[in-house]
């Protein structure tokens, strides 16, 4: 075990290097979905054309991360940063390959699935639009026209994570503006050819789905990688990235069925209020500004980085950059939660209030934002916990956590949402954050034993 402290500043300017790459990426792509989401606000406002869009976009969603960008985080990294280190190349070609003809294979079928099952699907998501007819046929029409997304943004998870086995993370970091600028020339060109424009915007989530994926394949390209279909399904490393997707599978499902819940409970107006689903898609939006930017910059970069420690059993520097990732995590995320807290209201207002976006519109979102501001510390730092766990190939743990936590959530939001309506819902999940912070941390404690 090595315990040379003499490479850790070096090794630690090479991870805040790697983040502020990553973290640029994720600037850029924010700044333009901050573009994006006024524009929609602007137009959509958090009447029922906005909540059927974004239910409508939240379908896919959820299975991406359950089939995606899960894989990519809990099983294509670790695994292929140790076929890199460990097997030919030409082995891990065939590794990668294998393991793309599956995602191909599987996504296709869900997907297919899933435009047959719209109406059945769009009903137990949102329950509270079964009752009107016109806003359940629109957000099943919009939900047909996305699903293709889960395909091609999924796949391009896949490859994200190739890419970050190899320690490149530009192409993966810069990808998401194109989603982005795609949806803003939706906007434009519904305007300009006065197209309706929740389907316009909706095509253009598939547009932008396709630069995506073209983009993360031409950077393969550019290193060497060729994706082709393999003579034969049964790999060794599809095996060894199946066993660890498995638990990661159910714990995708449980942070999906979070989101089913708040959306459920999002939906009953008659409870929390109108408007309540966009609301928190908006607040959501705002908090995940700086998530994105800084925790998920530090936690896909930092995951090569803990998975080559924990190949080599060299838990000392295991451990330091895991701290050193939290520490700067939080001298970010900490001050930035604590204004967003105190001036929740002011920034709503800046930010969204004009056109269909009214004064009710502000209120309603700020309040959200104020409660969920409360969790994201800890929303930043599981992101960094997780990607420990997932570097010494436990994927069981996070999950089991998670798990606890959705029963937290669960009971929350059956608690909190009838005297504080929907700033309950959001309150709900940041404290079912903070419950799951610090079991991760107990977690982690208890098997490094770094005390």
């Amino acid at each position: 075990m090595s315990t040379d402290k003499s490479k850790e500043p070096h090794k630690h300017h090479a991870l805040l290097k790697s983040s502020g790459i990553v973290a640029c990426g994720v600037l850029a792509s924010r700044g333009l979905g901050f573009v994006r989401d006024v524009i929609i606000a602007r137009f959509l406002g958090t009447g029922f054309l906005a909540e059927a869009f974004f239910v409508a976009q939240r379908i896919p969603n959820l299975l991406r991360d359950l089939v995606g960008e899960g894989a990519a985080n809990a099983a294509i990294v670790p695994v292929l940063s140790e076929y890199a280190q460990k097997k030919t190349k030409e082995e891990w070609q065939e590794c990668i390959n294998a393991v793309l003809a599956w995602g191909v294979i599987v996504l296709g079928g869900i997907t297919v699935v899933g435009m047959l099952a719209a109406p059945w699907i769009v009903r137990l998501i949102a329950p509270g639009f079964a009752g009107e007819h016109g806003e359940l046929q629109l957000t099943v029409d919009l939900t047909r026209i996305m699903f293709p997304y889960l395909i091609l943004i999924a796949l391009t998870a896949f490859q994200a994570g190739i890419l970050y086995s190899l320690n490149a993370f530009f192409a993966p970091a810069f990808g998401p503006c194109l989603l982005n600028l795609a949806m803003i020339l939706s906007v434009w060109v519904a305007c300009l050819f006065s197209w309706p424009l929740a389907y316009t915007i909706s095509v253009g989530v598939v547009v932008g789905g396709v630069w995506q994926f073209w983009a993360q394949w031409a950077a393969l390209r550019r290193r060497g990688v060729h994706w082709k279909m393999p003579l034969k399904l049964d790999h060794e490393g599809a095996r060894q990235i199946g066993k660890l997707l498995l638990p990661r599978l159910w714990g995708s499902t449980v942070y999906q069925l979070n989101v089913f819940v708040d959306t459920f409970c999002a939906s009953l107006a008659m409870i929390v209020g109108a408007g309540g689903i966009a609301a928190i898609y908006y607040a959501n939006r705002m908090i995940q500004f700086p998530l994105g930017v800084f925790g998920y910059a530090l936690s896909s970069v930092v995951l090569p980085s803990l998975s080559k420690f924990a190949q080599e059993q060299d838990m000392i520097r295991f451990k330091s950059t895991l701290f050193f990732a939290l520490r700067n995590l939080m001298l970010i995320l900490i001050p930035t939660a604590l204004g967003m807290v105190i001036f929740s209201k002011w920034i709503i207002h800046v930010v969204f209030q004009r056109g269909a976006f009214d004064a009710y519109s502000t209120n309603v979102t700020s309040q959200v934002m104020f409660y969920a501001a409360l969790g994201l510390p800890f929303f930043g730092a599981s992101r960094i916990l997780v990607s420990a766990f997932y570097a010494l190939h436990d994927t069981k743990t996070p999950v089991k956590v998670a798990t606890v936590c959705l029963l937290v959530n669960v009971a929350l939001n059956g608690i909190l949402m009838f005297p504080m309506k929907i700033g309950g819902i959001a309150l709900a999940s940041s404290i079912a954050g903070a419950v799951n912070c610090l079991l991760l941390y107990n977690g982690l404690n208890k098997k490094l034993s770094w005390k």
